[in-house]
């Protein structure tokens, strides 16, 4: 079942706050968590991990990328990875000056938590938490980056994708989504009935053409990506990113830390209690530096 897990939350930080009779009191800083779900998802995706981070006194906030859960665009439209995590970076860009958040990226997701590094470096993001993600330091620029980051589902037959063409059958697909069929032997082969049927009838159709131009570049960061902590949380009977994949990132650009779940690629719906603990645990190793 992977690390044995201290649910014992992260150690806070306390601001010094003024009060009229010119004395201070120390006020606890509450951790922010901004959690980032993969393609084809939506911010519902985590609704377990948020409730359990909420009753534990933690700030939780759950993005939707562009044409993701409840956002109206049209995946066939977008056809940028900018555009695609723009939710991200403005979310990100309007938090106040002095907060920072953890980041948690699930699947391609990572893609979106790295952008995010790049550009605002240690000054807003804490610490970066990757779970069963695409975890490229420069996104998809070599073949080796797609053999490493990009799911590869052959395993499972020539037909496991409904496809969307938005520039024109002759065009390469522009949208896609593992059909029905299939979703529950690939993505949630250990989750709950109870999950893989709700996400059956949310999951939306991921902007496939946006993903695959995801590049960074050193330049898009004022202090740097590397600054920002990273933990990699793996998923040891993942479908969509494999075992083999997920280490190969894990070498290719070590992060500070590698947890191990014995979950399918989606442990906020098979293995949500153990999750939040190593989320939490992921913090405390950082705080604890």
């Amino acid at each position: 079942m992977g690390e044995e897990v201290n649910m014992a939350a992260a150690e806070e930080e306390a601001t010094v706050v003024p009060t009229r009779s010119g004395t201070t009191t120390k006020q606890p800083v509450v951790l922010h968590f901004v959690l980032v779900h993969g393609i084809s998802g939506g911010a519902w995706c985590w609704y377990k991990i948020k409730c359990l981070m909420e009753n534990s006194g933690y700030k939780v906030s759950c993005i939707d990328l562009k044409s993701s859960g409840i956002d109206t665009s049209d995946a066939n439209s977008i056809l940028s990875f900018n555009e695609y995590n723009q939710p991200l970076l403005d979310f990100l860009s309007a938090l106040p000056e002095n907060e920072q958040v953890i980041l948690v990226g699930h699947s391609a997701g990572g893609l979106s938590v790295t952008q995010a590094s790049h550009m605002f470096g240690r000054k807003k993001i804490r610490l970066a938490v990757y779970v069963a993600a695409t975890m490229l330091k420069l996104g998809y620029l070599t073949d080796q980056d797609f053999k490493h980051g990009a799911p590869d589902l052959s395993g499972f037959g020539d037909d496991v994708y409904e496809l969307g063409f938005g520039l024109g059958s002759d065009q390469p697909p522009t949208s896609a989504i593992i059909k029905k069929e299939y979703q529950r032997k690939i993505i949630y082969q250990m989750s709950p009935q109870e999950d893989s049927t709700l996400a059956a009838m949310l999951l939306r159709p991921g902007p496939i053409q946006a993903l695959l131009t995801a590049q960074f570049t050193e330049a898009d960061g004022s202090d740097g990506v590397e600054r920002v902590p990273r933990v990699y949380i793996r998923t040891v009977h993942d479908h969509v990113v494999n075992p083999e994949q997920q280490e190969a990132m894990i070498k290719r650009w070590p992060p500070k830390n590698v947890y191990i779940l014995d979950s399918d690629h989606s442990p906020f719906f098979s293995a949500p209690f153990l999750l939040f603990g190593l989320i939490v645990k992921a913090v405390a190793s950082v705080e604890c530096d």
